[in-house]
């Protein structure tokens, strides 16, 4: 959700995630207020029910500020688990233990699998993680039904665990039964982005793009191994991306998390991506009321590398200190910005020229700002591209993206420097431009005998037509 008036420099965008402790109409505007710029809904929890009340009351938020809302609905994706297993069940180092695809009761020799697609992949030689990595077992020996495994690291045996396969590429559907159910739902309410869970490869992409179409974004999670083999081809497919660092660091070392989180924020931005990072950013804050060093230099860490946004998950789900969260990592990002702007070698380097004129344009238009000094740039778009090619360049300065389209609006929260204006449906390039310094200075961005740096296109009010600049004098 944009809110531009508490961080008007706050440039890397905030997103939190919705629970039952955080999704009153109250907490909500507590929430915007501290800085929040995206909700996220997670649909592996709670009803659909729930999450659709949370839409409505942010929908409610939006009318009453007159700013718009954008909503993340994240769904669950195939999610794996074991069985039901006997209370107290533990397997110790070097034991045998058989997974079966029928075992309804589980013990420390047996345990249930009900997953088909698991067996039809799994070979002698593979990990299977459980209870996000805490039991490791490598299987020995495979059949139809079932296979043996060996434990390598043991510990407690309970129900209903996760299940991880960091070395197997599964032949599954994107989108569960539920996943399907879930996205029709939010797609109905009206939902702006669309997280996919577990993706492994660009056909996952494609695929829920037949259904989603341009009803919403879509941004693809990269939590499994296999998607880092065909990383390339999912960023061209998708929106937008989140480097999902939970699931990702079960089934990865976790000393090649952050290698891969640089990797990934870069690429996204090379083509101009929206990019996420998440999970246990300020894991602490469930607990307590400030986040650790760590924690802090976690933050920091993702805003150097260039990413779009960061997020909150339990810390505002079901922390208790949800909007003490949200204050903490605006200000850790405050200042990760402000560090930069001292030391530009520590943030985001420059990227390399796209042969293009709407590159072309979006890059001298930052370099323009720069050599007049301008206080503000502001851009017209109808689809939101302009501002994902100028976004791309970091611009030092505040930039209005002016759309006659509210989801588009909606959509430009989640991007890195983005704030959104209303403009008229016009065709008159010189009403647009006093409509657009009206806001400007309503919002404090510029003032009498500053200059401001427009970007637009011509003929104006052509989608797709990016191709000048002026320099305005207030």
């Amino acid at each position: 959700m944009s809110v531009e008036t508490p961080h008007p420099q706050r440039a890397t965008k905030i997103v939190a995630t919705l629970g039952d402790v955080s999704s009153s109409p109250d907490m909500l505007g507590k929430l915007v207020t501290a800085g929040v710029n995206v909700f996220r809904l997670n649909f592996s929890h709670g009803t659909r029910e729930e999450q659709g009340a949370r839409i409505d009351s942010i929908r409610a938020l939006e009318t009453k500020t007159g700013t718009p809302c954008c909503i993340l609905a994240d769904l669950q994706g195939p999610k794996f688990r074991v069985g039901k297993v006997a209370d107290e069940t533990i397997v110790k180092n070097g034991d045998r233990i058989t997974f079966d695809l029928n075992t309804d009761m589980g013990n420390a020799s047996i345990v249930g699998l009900p997953h088909a697609e698991i067996f039809k992949a799994m070979y002698p030689g593979a990990r299977l993680l459980m209870d996000d990595g805490k039991l490791v077992f490598k299987v020995v020996s495979v059949d139809t039904q079932s296979f043996d495994a060996e434990v390598v690291v043991g510990g407690p045996l309970k129900s209903r665990k996760g299940v991880n396969l960091p070395d197997i590429i599964l032949d599954t559907t994107p989108l569960t039964e539920k996943d399907l159910a879930d996205l029709s739902y939010a797609l109905e309410k009206g939902v702006d982005w669309v997280a996919l869970s577990f993706v492994q490869r660009a056909s996952d992409v494609i695929a829920a793009r037949t259904i989603v179409g341009k009803q919403a974004a879509l941004m693809s999670k990269i939590e499994k191994p296999a998607a880092l083999n065909d990383l390339d081809d999912i960023i061209a497919a998708s929106d937008g991306v989140m480097v999902a660092r939970g699931d990702l660091g079960v089934e990865l070392p976790p000393e090649q998390v952050p290698g891969w989180q640089k990797t990934i924020i870069s690429k996204c931005r090379m083509v101009g991506k929206p990019v996420v990072v998440a999970t246990q950013m300020l894991e602490s804050m469930i607990e307590a009321p400030t986040p650790t060093r760590a924690e802090a230099s976690d933050v920091a860490g993702a805003v150097f590398d260039g990413a779009d946004a960061v997020m909150l998950s339990a810390e505002t789900a079901a922390g208790h200190y949800p909007v003490e969260s949200v204050e903490f990592m605006a200000r850790i990002v405050s200042s990760a910005e402000a560090h930069i702007r001292l030391d530009p070698a520590s943030g985001p380097g420059e990227l390399p020229v796209e042969h293009s004129v709407y590159h072309a344009v979006a890059k001298t238009s930052v370099a323009l700002a720069e050599t007049v000094e301008a206080t503000a740039m502001v851009a017209f778009s109808s689809s939101g591209n302009t501002a994902v090619r100028i976004a791309r360049e970091r611009p030092g300065i505040p930039f209005l993206v002016m759309t006659p389209h509210l989801d588009v609006q909606r959509k430009l929260c989640l991007l890195w420097g983005t704030h959104t204006g209303a403009s008229a449906y016009s065709e008159d390039f010189e009403s647009a431009i006093t409509e657009a310094i009206a806001e400007i200075r309503n919002r404090g961005m510029a003032s009498t005998g500053q200059q401001v740096v427009v970007v637009a296109g011509m003929p104006f009010g052509i989608v797709g037509t990016t191709n000048s600049m002026r320099v305005v004098t207030l």
